[in-house]
């Protein structure tokens, strides 16, 4: 059957062949967040981008990448490399085990990190770096070393997120140079000998006591502080009252002696009469009082002379009803105590 074909049509047929296998492997479509590096002839050409693209078959080809992925199986780390053809632009993670680190104060701990990154330059990932993976992945590990190294352990703790930023910073540089932009650096766990966390673990439960005394002996300074201070105000206020309360008796006393002295009339000898009686009723008034603090009563001397004034009190030409007048006039103005009550008897 070939035979009866035309050497035209067999040429037109080989053609169309040719044509149809160089149309289905030129024909490449890039997906979204994706891009092929093409050489043409072992030199660099050009880099496609998402949509429809078309190449030259057996002259173009692209150039892929290697990436060096872990797979988590437990707690080891199982590396995979590949060659991939399509550069992925988005944001990759990048969970590496984890690395022996020496502190300042000589404690080895074994920190695992994670590394986000991204590809910005795929020419320059493929081209200026022979594993670009693998080499973002050392990079991470030695700036690590260099950054926790310089510090003790509790500053660790205390401060991950400057450790973090300056692990991204020391690598922003070398990175860029591969057409990689670092955008963050995340130390996930930090793990300590066995010795060392039984060590911090007595360490805080130190702290905590002393924060506990610390607190309690304040909370103990502010109640005596406010106990003194409530007593020091009492102590004034009873001060003051005890002090306004003998100013108004001493004002009672003296209105009451000038009320007696205005009745009686002015004189010397009057007024001595006057006091005396006075005195004496005070002394009067005094000795239930002082009966009951034992059984016997000793009054002074001076008293006789007192009660002497009294009498002589009552040998003026003044009535019992006038004395009786007198004394609770003397009393309502806050007189000496018992005055009325001495002058009615």
């Amino acid at each position: 059957m070939l035979s009866d074909l035309s050497p035209g049509l067999v040429i037109s047929f080989i053609i169309a062949l040719i044509a149809l296998i160089v149309v289905f492997k030129g024909l490449l479509i890039v997906q979204e967040s994706e891009v092929i590096v093409i050489e043409r002839l072992g030199a660099y050409n050009r880099t496609l981008q998402r949509g429809v693209n078309f190449i030259i078959p057996f002259l173009d080809k692209p150039r892929p990448i290697k990436m060096v992925r872990y797979q988590r199986h437990g707690a080891e780390f199982i590396p995979l490399m590949t060659h991939e053809a399509r550069i992925d632009l988005r944001e990759s993670v990048m969970d590496f085990p984890s690395q022996p680190v020496v502190t300042t104060d000589n404690v080895t701990v074994r920190i695992d990190g994670a590394i986000y990154f991204q590809i910005v330059d795929p020419a320059n990932a493929v081209y200026k770096i022979e594993n670009m993976s693998q080499a973002v992945e050392v990079l991470a590990k030695t700036t690590l070393r260099s950054v926790v190294g310089q510090m003790e352990l509790d500053k660790i703790f205390e401060s991950r997120a400057e450790v973090n930023a300056q692990i991204k910073e020391q690598m922003e540089e070398p990175a860029s140079k591969w057409g990689v932009a670092i955008n963050r650096i995340e130390v996930q766990d930090i793990e300590m000998p066995e010795e060392v966390k039984e060590a911090m673990h007595l360490q805080m439960s130190a702290e905590r006591r002393r924060r506990a005394t610390v607190t309690e002996a304040e909370g103990n300074k502010a109640a005596a502080i406010a106990q003194a201070q409530g007593q020091k105000e009492s102590a004034i206020l009873n001060a003051q009252g005890d002090k306004e309360a003998a100013i108004l008796r001493a004002q009672g006393e003296s209105r009451s002696i000038e009320l007696v002295l205005g009745s009686m009339g002015e004189g010397e000898q009057n007024s001595r009469t006057v006091i005396g009686y006075l005195l004496g009723q005070s002394y009067i008034s005094m000795l239930p009082d002082m009966a009951k603090n034992g059984e016997r009563i000793f009054v002074p001397y001076e008293s006789s002379a007192l009660l002497g004034a009294m009498g002589a009190f009552r040998d003026l030409n003044v009535d019992d009803s006038e004395i009786s007048n007198i004394a609770r006039r003397a009393a309502a103005a806050g007189g000496i105590t018992g005055a009325a009550s001495g002058a009615s008897s």
